[in-house]
């Protein structure tokens, strides 16, 4: 059994009298401990499908399985514990709180999870030992990105997920992130990432899973975007 299983995963947004079809028949397996890039044009429906297995988006048809778990069955009680437990979440914007420092910030993520790492020795891992006490006014793009991904594996998840965790920082910084988000994941965390940057994929080499349209168009190593 695969970690993650997408099963015919369709989802449709009612805009008034207009429906959207943001995914459709989404179907593809990750295994535990892979690294997947996520790829396609704005409106692809990347988003949608890391929302929905975020637990943080209902699916319309189909099912998403998490570890045997079937998520997409989940009420708001559970998906509130499954996102608090199992999944780090990282974003485009950092989302740091700007009257606490880089420590504060990672403290106050792991207050609300049951087995917390140490907030201090997760900084640390990220690279950021020396400004644990800074603000996130001082810091740059990429070490505010770290403080971000540092709040996401405080809870000791075992999935990441990124949604453009590079869409706000210069090459040299994206470059460093990914291989901070590979470090994670070849230490045992599964990871999804969702990006735009054909070249910065490519370096990696990883599987690639690529969206047109809400439809799966191709499932392989490298960015083949038509």
């Amino acid at each position: 059994m695969a970690f993650v299983e997408f099963e015919n995963v369709g989802k449709t947004y009612q805009m008034g009298e207009v429906k959207i079809n943001a995914l459709h028949d989404a179907t593809f397996q990750i295994e535990k401990g892979e690294l997947v890039v996520i790829v396609g044009p704005s409106g692809a429906g990347k988003t949608t499908l890391l929302n929905i297995l975020g637990g943080m988006d209902a699916l319309t048809t189909g099912k998403v399985l998490l570890d045997g778990r079937d998520i997409s069955g989940m009420d708001r009680r559970e998906l509130t514990q499954y996102r608090r437990m199992d999944v780090g979440f990282v974003f485009q914007f950092y989302n740091l709180i700007g009257n606490l420092n880089a420590l504060e910030n990672v403290e106050l993520a792991n207050q609300i999870c049951k087995h917390p790492l140490p907030a201090a020795q997760v900084l640390k891992d990220v690279g950021l030992e020396e400004r644990m006490k800074n603000f996130p006014s001082q810091l740059s793009g990429g070490e505010q990105q770290r403080v971000a991904i540092a709040r996401a594996l405080v809870n000791n998840p075992s999935m990441i997920i990124a949604d453009e965790p590079t869409g706000n920082l210069d090459p040299q910084r994206s470059l460093e992130i990914m291989m901070l988000l590979e470090r994670i994941n070849q230490l045992g965390t599964t990871v999804l990432v969702v990006t735009h940057e054909k070249d910065l994929v490519n370096k990696f080499q990883k599987r690639v899973i690529t969206l047109e349209r809400g439809i799966v168009v191709s499932d392989g190593i490298g960015y083949n975007m038509r």
